[in-house]
């Protein structure tokens, strides 16, 4: 058995309209860090308060240690929960905020003043106990909500978009921490977010989200490198997606062609032989040259094919080059690192390749 398990379970707010959760089912393991990632409306949000007790399920149940959740108070699930907004009491110091759940609790002040002390070590506040949440900044504040949700030792994490209101660098730094508090803790914890990269960096395994249902459920690189649906593959990363034509065994892409049993395929029917199909490749696998691969000597052989384009634009960020190649198939974006080698320059024609492995597809209609 699970340590987490939800059974069927569904939320329609309107009777009439579509249901915000639609019979999701998904097994949480004791220690596991699961990210819910979709686009806004997808259902993730709903899924968490559900499992926290903030809004009930219209069917299915949720099991936490075999015990039946569904219809237990929110205050008797022993879970510890950091909103968006933090939710601090302004008027408390960072102490007297993050002993709130120990004081509800009853825990005997000697042992709450203990607690305290050592969660605000935990989370790298050591010494600023004193301060209110108007002289802390944002990223203070968020460590003085993770406190207060793990000073109570909950059962399981929750965690809503709890790092969407900081800054670009102080979010990177605050996604290593929070990994390293629940390894650390080995908190079973499970984070709602919209941010791609944010759910790549923390979770075990990502539980894609889109219209109410699961998508996909997997570790991250799995579902970014093997995506099991079209939206998975669009909604994770960036994506090239081109008119293809399937024949002979091969994907062909204007004068080009790859094997087909090197790529991937990611829509559910089967049988296709022939026909057009829609061929998606990653940025970051697209290769610049200055010739066709096809006239490298060394190259002979390789299950990787080219095609001609010409630079449009290039945009230098930082650890690597964003190029977009105007070419016969169409636009293409290209992600090249920066090795310190001359870039081509705008204007300029290069060759484009890049492995047949590299390629996702599925039939145009899918």
């Amino acid at each position: 058995m699970a340590y987490l398990e939800i059974e069927a379970l569904s939320k329609r707010f309107d009777a009439a309209g579509a249901p915000a959760v639609d019979g999701i089912s998904l097994k949480v393991e004791r220690g596991e860090f699961i990210v819910l990632l979709g686009p806004s409306g997808c259902g993730k949000t709903t899924t968490l308060q559900m499992i926290a007790g903030f809004v009930p399920p219209s069917t299915g149940r949720i099991l936490l240690e075999g015990r039946d959740l569904t219809d237990v108070p929110p205050s008797r699930r022993e879970l510890g929960i950091v909103f968006q907004s933090y939710a601090l009491f302004p008027h408390m110091s960072a102490a007297q905020n993050v002993a709130f759940g120990l004081e509800m609790r009853g825990v005997p002040q000697a042992e709450c003043k203990k607690r305290v002390h050592e969660a605000l070590e935990l989370v790298g506040l050591q010494g600023l106990g004193e301060r209110t949440p108007r002289r802390m900044s944002g990223g203070q504040q968020q460590r003085v909500a993770l406190a207060r949700a793990l000073v109570i030792r909950p059962r399981m994490l929750l965690l809503d978009e709890p790092l969407s209101n900081l800054d670009a660098k102080l979010r990177e730094a605050m996604q290593e921490e929070l990994r390293h508090i629940q390894r650390t803790l080995g908190t079973t914890t499970i984070l709602v977010t919209h941010d791609q990269h944010e759910a790549m960096a923390l979770a075990d395994r990502v539980v894609v989200m889109n219209r109410g249902r699961i998508e996909q459920d997997a570790p991250p690189d799995q579902a970014y490198d093997w995506p099991a649906t079209p939206f998975v593959a669009d909604f994770l990363g960036r994506s090239n997606v081109f008119d293809g034509e399937l024949r002979g065994g091969a994907l062909h892409l204007g004068g080009a062609s790859w094997p087909l049993a090197g790529a991937t395929r990611v829509d559910a029917a089967s049988g296709v032989s022939t026909g057009p199909v829609k061929v998606a490749v990653r940025p970051e696998r697209v290769r610049l040259a200055a010739q066709s691969l096809e006239d490298d000597e060394g190259s002979k052989g390789s299950t990787a094919r080219g095609l001609a384009g010409t630079v449009r634009s290039r945009t230098f960020q930082g650890n690597h080059w964003l190029f977009r190649i105007e070419s016969a198939i169409g636009p293409v974006t290209v992600l090249a690192p920066n090795d310190g080698s001359e870039a081509p320059a705008e204007g300029q024609p290069v060759h484009m390749h890049w492995l047949a492995r590299d390629l996702r597809w599925r039939a145009a209609a899918a």
